[in-house]
Order: C-alpha cells, then structure tokens, then sequence
C-alpha cells in the first residue's frame, strides 16, 4: 500500500467525520428548537391564564359595589371579596396565582351564599350579569388552566427525557410549573340541606 492509499483513508475519515459532526450539529440545533418552541408554547398559555384571571379580577369591583348597595352590613365578607381579589392581582407564577385562585373563589362562593338571603340583591338584572359574566370567566379560567398544564407537560417531557434531557441541561433549561389547586380546594365541601 502506497502513499496514495494512506492519503485516501485519511480523506475518508476525514469526510466521514465531518459528515458525522454536520449529522450531530443538525440534531442539537433541532433538539434546542424543539425545546424553544414548547418554552414559548408554555409562556403563551400561561398569558391565556393570565388574562382569564384579569378579567376574573376585574368583574369584582362591579359585584362588590351591587352586593354593598343591598347587603352593605356584610362587611366581612365583601372584605373577603377585596382581599382575595388583590391577592390574585399580586400572585407571581403558576402556584401563587393558583393559591390564590382558590382563595377568591371560595370568598366568591361565601358571596354568592350571601346573595340568597337578599332576594331583592338576586333579582337585581347587573348582579345577575355580573354572576353570569363571572361564571363564564370560570369555564374560560379553566379552559386556559387545561391548555397551559398541557404545555407545561409536553414541555417537561422534552426537557427530562433523552435526548431533549441532555440538550436541556446544558442549554439551563428548567422544568415548569404546573398550575395546581390547593390541597384545601380539593377537598369535599359539605353540603347542608336544611
């Protein structure tokens, strides 16, 4: 074997790694878009929320103010009402908003209860608005809560499964978070039928 029959193996090897690093280089450039694209699919289901709770929140000044006009001894409660719907404005992330989701729906429920023992408050046409407008909110909230769990679990999966795991790790991409009930709104609630 001659000099041109080391030179050719040379060559080969050289083409063929260069072809293999070529092959890598166009799997990670692939493994890190898949992984931005499911991040901005989690981003932009997370905003859905957002804005489902946004609107949420902004409904309450209006019911407040009705239920004060009928009930404006019920100061305790419509305080529950306020609070709650601040906390909300002021949750940061998927497990505070989720917290205090929870929060203002179980002081929007104690309302709700007040509502019955002032029929007049009950057949007033805004409040009746206003309780359907946030009803609806509800199925929206959940509807975005769904879609943005959703993402978040594809999302996972692609940053703690190979290969995407060690794409993800290199690149410090982190795991999200899922947006969960409380443990307490999980619960049973009681019922009492007098």
């Amino acid at each position: 074997m001659g000099e041109e029959g080391v030179g050719k193996r040379v060559e080969d090897r050289s083409i063929v790694l260069t072809l293999s690093l070529a092959v890598a280089a166009v799997v990670l450039a692939m493994l890190y878009n898949s992984l931005v694209r499911t991040r901005l699919r989690v981003k932009e289901a997370w905003a859905a929320v957002e804005v489902q709770l946004q609107r949420r929140a902004s409904l309450i000044p209006n019911l407040v103010e009705i239920v004060k006009g009928y009930a404006s001894h019920e100061h305790a409660t419509l305080a529950q009402v306020v609070d709650a719907r601040g906390a909300l404005n002021a949750a940061a992330g998927p497990r505070a908003a989720a917290s205090a989701n929870d929060d203002l729906s179980g002081a929007l429920g104690r309302l709700f209860a007040l509502a019955e023992a002032y029929p007049d408050l009950k057949a007033d046409t805004q409040f009746d608005r206003l309780h359907a407008d946030l009803a609806d909110t509800e199925n929206k909230i959940a509807y975005a809560r769904n879609y943005y769990n959703g993402a978040v679990e594809i999302y996972n999966t692609r940053v703690q499964t190979i290969p995407g795991l060690l794409v993800a790790g290199f690149l410090r991409f982190q795991a999200a978070e899922f947006f969960r009930a409380d443990a307490a709104a999980r619960q049973a609630v009681a019922a009492r039928l007098s």
